[in-house]
């Protein structure tokens, strides 16, 4: 071979190994990054339930189903002492509510393994298991009495079709048009549940060793919240009202004496009064509630009464916090409240004197597509102190099951569900940040998630992600959106504005028939901050959001040109139809807005982005489940044919069998975040540039 020809064959070899060793690190670099795919790997327990002597958890442990693109849950059982944990049934449907017998013996739980709904138990010296009884209705809220033989639940009873006419027979083998609809109700469809039939929900009682349900509570209106009082009472929760439709959050707690189903209201004033929860001796109920002052939000307050209501108090006075999940402590000294508390779930013992302990902070992490606060616990006696299994929130991996004493002592996490994924990824590390507001100074506090390779350089292109609600709360937890964005190179950085909940009442009230309204300060703020510190790139700015977040979104367009490109996903676009045609209409046109459309407009338009549509220049990708009942989809058409009209670049996505809840499936998770990416990528000056130079 001559010296021209070895030179240049050499000069291959060593380009072809440069090329190989490049393809070789994108490869690498790409295996260790949280790409769509990913979506089906994670794994997250839900509702753990310890027993009652404190030292077995039986919790839901969710995994993704790759062939039926389903979240689906199976209950596993932990030995708190060992750690040791194993499935507690064999292979089937999904199955979830566990709920221990009072002594121990049995669990309850749902089931779909054959494919209808099931309410079953299963014995825990045996592992048998058997359904309680044929329903053609699914049955939720069951729990049992407190001598273990009954089990309460409740579950839809049909009601009478409304009717003006009756048609004629049709002639045998005959195929008609379906027949006409007849509907005489206000809310007559309702986001997850589509078009409502008629009936409602009713309070059910069943032995343990099964049989036929016997309905306990009876009428119109929708019935449930069942609680035990004894093993003769039930408390059970609803609204007897005529004129109930017309006041969607009013309730009151009932007693139903079980020998004769009399029914005797235990509250009585304006406003709602729910969760019920006994103390073990029946002396006590403890409740949430609060006094109807027609606002758009309210905090719950935690009040006790007497087994037939009377000697109502309130435990906690002038706490900043709004109560969730209670339960009383075992030896019915006191009881354990969950609260919203500035991003996180936290988890306090209260006496009965109204004196106040923290027990755990960090609660949450069950929520997966975006990083809301959602978790639960249980509490049982083991030893001197109660024993709390709770779900435990991280920024790097999904809710694991935890325990801890009621003194804050010997805490563990127990599962490490994601073991065998995440620790081999680069996950975005989460960094708190807090903001004061260019409106007024309120302190706004945020999280910002970094993609890998992350240098405050001011060259990296930024995601505003907005929560929805708008009355709910963003934290540090995973959230596969999230991680989906920062993966894909974008900083990535979610807010809680003034309108979320965990910062107490004054703060969420501060957007009351003011929404959206200087909530819009605090995000562009936080945007100034992280530009400022040169987080992003100013030119290469993005937002999104959904529902509540959405109108943000669509908002934010309307009054600013400084983002690339948006993406509003299921918003509220127009409250005047909002206010009309949504499931939640009368709740918006009451306590939202607090005027009727047809008599004051103005007052829906002049917070709706239809109204500054043609002052947006933004690009803005508008998208919306099919089956979106919350936020419907001529919401979403309304602004993109707006958008259209005024000859701003837009596109519509439509997801086909989805309700308000878009990333229910996972697939669709992955819909949705890649296309918001696809369509900011479109508009990000730096790929143009990229693309120009290519060319």
């Amino acid at each position: 071979m001559k010296l021209h020809q070895i030179c240049a064959a050499a000069g291959l070899t060593a380009a072809l190994a440069v090329t190989s060793a490049i393809a070789q690190e994108e490869t690498a670099e790409d295996s260790k990054r949280f790409t769509a795919e990913r979506v089906f790997d994670i794994e997250y327990a839900t509702n753990p339930q310890i027993s009652p002597d404190g030292k077995t958890i039986i919790y839901v442990r969710h995994s993704m189903d790759r062939m039926t693109d389903r979240d689906t849950g199976h209950l596993w059982i932990i030995d708190i002492e060992s750690g040791a944990q194993r499935p507690l049934l064999g292979v089937g449907g999904s199955a979830g509510a566990p709920s221990w017998s009072p002594d121990g013996s049995r669990v309850l739980y749902t089931s779909t393994a054959s494919g209808k709904p099931e309410l079953k138990l299963v014995y825990m010296d045996t592992g048998l298991s058997y359904s309680l009884a044929q329903f053609t209705e699914s049955p939720s809220g069951a729990t049992w009495s407190p001598d273990g033989r009954n089990i309460a639940f409740s579950m839809f009873v049909p009601g009478d079709k409304p009717g003006f006419a009756t048609p004629p027979k049709q002639p045998e083998g005959a195929k008609w048009a379906d027949p006409v609809k007849v509907i005489d109700d206000l809310t007559f469809r309702f986001d997850g549940a589509g078009y409502l039939e008629d009936g409602a929900d009713q309070v059910f009682v069943l032995p343990a060793e099964g049989g036929t349900p016997r309905q306990v509570t009876t009428g119109e209106a929708d019935m449930g919240g069942q609680a035990w009082l004894d093993n003769d009472t039930l408390l059970v929760t609803g609204n007897l009202a005529d004129d109930r439709d017309m006041d969607p959050i009013e309730s009151e707690i009932y007693s139903v004496e079980l020998s004769n189903l009399q029914i005797t209201p235990l509250t009585s004033r304006d406003g709602p009064d729910f969760a019920a929860t006994p103390a073990p001796d029946g002396r006590s109920i403890a409740f949430l509630g609060y006094d109807d002052e027609l606002k758009s939000y309210q905090q719950n307050h935690l009040y006790v009464m007497g087994p037939d209501g009377s000697g109502v108090r309130e435990l906690l006075s002038g706490f900043p916090g709004s109560p969730g999940q209670i339960e009383w402590a075992p030896d019915g000294k006191s009881l354990f409240m969950l609260f919203e508390d500035h991003g996180v779930l936290t988890l306090n013992e209260l006496d009965l004197q109204g004196r106040l302990t923290q027990v755990v902070t960090g609660i949450g992490g069950t929520s997966i597509g975006r990083p809301y606060a959602d978790g639960s616990f249980s509490v049982a006696k083991s030893g001197r102190r109660e024993q709390i299994a709770y779900t435990a929130g991280f920024t790097d991996r999904p809710a694991e099951v935890a325990t801890i004493r009621s003194d804050g002592k010997n805490g563990r996490i127990l599962t490490e569900l994601n073991s065998d994924v995440l620790p081999y990824l680069d996950m975005a590390p989460i960094e708190e940040l807090k903001v004061a507001s260019s409106h007024d100074g309120l302190e706004i506090e945020a999280w910002v998630a970094l993609p890998p390779n992350f240098t405050a350089d001011g060259s990296f292109p930024l995601i505003l992600e907005i929560h929805g609600g708008p009355f709910s709360m963003y934290g540090p937890f995973f959230a596969s959106e999230i991680q989906r964005y920062a993966a894909e190179g974008y900083v990535t950085v979610y807010v809680n504005p003034r309108g979320s909940t965990g910062y107490g009442e004054e703060f969420a009230q501060a957007i009351d028939q003011a929404y959206p309204g200087y909530d819009y300060d605090d995000l562009m703020s936080v945007v100034d901050e992280l530009v400022a510190r040169k987080y992003a790139d100013p030119d290469r700015l993005f937002v999104t959001g959904g529902s509540g977040g959405g109108i943000l979104t669509a908002w934010i367009v309307t009054k600013t040109d400084r983002f690339a490109a948006a993406a509003s996903i299921k918003p509220v676009i127009n409250w005047m139809t909002m206010a009309l045609a949504g499931d939640i209409a009368q709740f918006v046109r009451r306590h939202w807005i607090r005027e009727d459309p047809w008599s004051n407009p103005d007052a829906f338009l002049k917070l709706s982005p239809i109204s500054y549509v043609d002052q947006v220049v933004t690009p803005t990708l508008v998208m919306v489940g099919e089956e979106d009942w919350r936020t419907p989809t001529w919401e979403a058409e309304q602004f993109y044919t707006a958008l259209k009209m005024n000859d701003v670049d837009t596109a519509l996505i439509r997801v086909p069998g989805s309700s308000h809840y878009i990333a229910g499936r996972p697939s669709r998770l992955i819909a949705k975040t890649d296309n918001i990416m696809g369509w900011f990528a479109k508009y990000d000056p730096a790929k143009i540039d990229e693309d120009s130079e290519g060319k």
